[in-house]
C-alpha cells in the first residue's frame, strides 16, 4: 500500500512538473527551429502566489478590443496640465498594453500555449491594428495621446514597446497569416526607429519627466529584435549603445547624468567631454565624431544609471550571441575578405562591451546598497517599477551571488507593497495600475528573462517578410 501511494505521489509531482515547464520546453523547441537558441541563465523559480495573483488582476483588466488603458490615475489634456477625478477616460492604450503583454509571456504564455494564449493574441491583435494603421515616417503608432506614460516618459513609448513584444514573440505566433502580420508590423516599427534615430542614438522631440526610459526601451527594442533574427540595421545597434557607453564613468563604473552636462535633460557633450568617435566601437560610421544629447533623468540616478546599464546588456547579449558565428567566419576558408573583417570588428566590439559592462555593474554593486539610490524618487512608482526591471534583466544575466542578493531584496519590497486584488499602483507620477503591476511582475520573474545563446546562422531574413 505504501508502494502504491508513493508511485501516486511520484507521478502526480511529476505531473506537476511537466505541466509547470512544458510552455518552455516547448518554445525552446520553436525557437530552435526557428534558428534561435534562447534560454534562461538561472533556475527559474515558481510562480510565486504573489506573482499568481498579479497576473489574474491584468487579464481581468483586458478590455473587449483586446488593449489594455492606464488602470486609473489621471491622464494629460490637450492644453496642458493634468485631468484628475473618478470620470477620467481611460481607453486602452499601446504602452499599457504591451506591458501587460510582456507580463503574461514572462508567466511562460504565447499566443499559441500557455494559460493566457488567448489574451495574448488579443493583445498583439489590438497592438498591430494600431501599427497598421500607422504612418511609415513618423515615430508615432497610435492617436491615443496624453496618456502617463507618454507624458512623463516620452510620446514615442508605444513605439518602442510595440517593437519589443513583436520581437519577443516572433516566430511563436499561431499560422501563418498572423506571423506575417506581426513580422510586417515588427518591420514597421523597427523601420520608424532606424529612420528616425539620430547619431547619437536619441530621438528628435523625445522630451519627459524622465525620457531615458523610453530611449532605454528603444535600445532594448533593437536589440531584442536583432536577437529574433530580424535584419536591424548595424548602424542604429551601434548609435544606441554609443550613447549608453558614452554616459559611462570608466574610473567609478558609474553613468553620469544629464546634470552633469549643465542641466537635466540637456545634451552638452559627453560626460567626459568633446564628442564620441563611433567608429571606436567596432564599426566606422563616419569619420566625423558625434556630439551627444542625453534624455532627462529627472534629476533621479536610478533612472539614468538602470536604463543606460540596460542598454550596455541589451547590447551585450546580442554581440555575445553572434560570437560562434564571427569565429566561424574567421576559420573558415572559403569567407571573403570582407567577412572577415567584419566578423573582426563585431569580435573586438564584443571586448569592448564586456569590459564596459563589467565595470558598469561592479559601480551598480556599490549603489545598491545606498537605499537613497534604490529608492530613486522617493516613493513606488512606475519609474521605480522599470528601474527595477532594468537592474534585475541586468543582473540575472550575470547571476551570482549580487543577483541573489537583489532578487531577495526587490522581491521582498514588492510583496510587502502588492495592493489587495493583486495589482501595484505608482505613488508619483506614472501611478496607473496596469503598467505598474505589469513591471512588478516582470521583475518578480526576471529569472525567466529570454537571453539568446546564438544568433541564426543566416541573420539577412527579408525586411517585412
Amino acid at each position: 500500500m505504501k508502494i502504491r501511494i508513493r508511485l501516486g505521489l511520484f507521478i502526480a509531482l511529476l505531473t506537476c512538473g511537466i505541466a509547470l515547464t512544458g510552455v518552455y520546453a516547448d518554445e525552446k523547441v520553436k525557437a530552435s527551429k526557428n534558428g534561435t537558441s534562447v534560454g534562461f541563465h538561472v533556475q527559474p523559480k515558481p510562480l510565486s502566489e504573489q506573482v499568481e495573483k498579479g497576473l489574474e488582476y491584468l487579464v481581468n483588466q483586458q478590455q473587449a478590443n483586446g488593449g489594455w488603458g492606464q488602470g486609473g490615475g489621471w491622464r494629460s489634456s490637450r492644453q496642458g496640465g493634468r485631468v484628475e477625478g473618478a470620470d477620467v477616460q481611460d481607453p486602452a492604450d499601446v504602452a499599457d498594453t504591451c506591458m501587460a503583454a510582456l507580463a503574461l509571456v514572462r508567466a511562460g504564455s504565447t499566443p499559441t500555449h500557455g494559460k493566457y494564449a488567448k489574451n495574448l493574441a488579443r493583445a498583439v491583435d489590438f497592438i498591430c491594428s494600431h501599427v497598421d494603421r500607422a504612418d511609415k515616417d513618423t515615430l508615432f503608432v497610435t492617436d491615443v495621446r496624453d496618456t502617463q506614460v507618454q507624458v512623463k516618459i516620452g510620446p514615442y513609448v508605444d513605439t518602442f514597446l510595440a517593437s519589443l513584444v513583436l520581437a519577443e514573440l516572433k516566430g511563436k505566433m499561431p499560422g501563418q497569416e498572423s506571423e506575417k502580420r506581426l513580422v510586417a508590423a515588427l518591420a514597421k516599427t523597427v523601420g520608424k526607429i532606424e529612420k528616425n534615430q539620430k547619431d547619437d542614438g536619441t530621438f528628435a522631440g523625445n522630451n519627459g519627466w524622465a525620457s531615458i526610459f523610453s530611449q532605454g526601451l528603444a535600445s532594448k527594442a533593437l536589440n531584442r529584435a536583432r536577437q529574433s533574427g530580424y535584419d536591424v540595421k548595424d548602424q542604429a545597434l551601434v548609435r544606441a549603445e554609443g550613447n549608453a557607453l558614452a554616459a559611462l564613468d570608466t574610473k567609478s563604473g558609474t553613468f553620469k547624468s544629464p546634470a552633469a552636462f549643465g542641466g537635466v535633460g540637456v545634451g552638452a557633450g559627453l560626460a567626459r567631454g568633446g564628442a564620441l568617435s563611433v567608429g571606436a566601437l567596432g564599426r566606422p560610421l563616419s569619420a566625423a565624431p558625434v556630439a551627444l544629447s542625453m534624455p532627462s533623468d529627472a534629476g533621479v540616478p536610478v533612472y539614468f544609471s538602470s536604463n543606460n546599464l540596460a542598454g550596455l546588456q541589451e547590447a551585450l547579449n546580442t554581440a555575445k550571441a553572434g560570437e560562434k558565428r564571427s569565429r566561424d567566419i574567421l576559420a573558415d576558408k572559403n569567407a571573403s575578405k570582407r567577412e572577415k573583417d567584419k566578423a573582426r570588428s563585431d569580435l573586438e566590439r564584443l571586448g569592448k562591451l564586456q569590459t564596459a559592462q563589467k565595470t558598469a555593474v561592479a559601480g551598480l554593486a556599490g549603489q545598491l546598497s545606498d537605499k537613497r539610490f534604490v529608492q530613486g524618487f522617493g516613493s513606488n512608482g512606475g519609474e521605480e517599477f522599470l528601474s527595477y526591471l532594468n537592474i534585475s534583466e541586468t543582473l540575472v544575466a550575470t547571476g551570482g551571488a549580487e543577483w541573489r542578493k537583489w532578487d531577495k531584496s526587490v522581491t521582498e519590497n514588492l510583496n510587502r507593497i502588492q495592493n489587495q486584488d493583486g495589482s501595484w499602483s505608482g505613488q508619483h507620477c506614472i501611478t496607473g495600475r496596469t503598467i505598474c503591476t505589469a513591471a512588478a511582475l516582470m521583475v518578480l520573474m526576471a529569472d525567466r528573462t529570454p537571453i539568446p545563446a546564438a544568433l541564426p546562422t543566416d541573420n539577412r531574413n527579408p525586411r517585412g517578410k
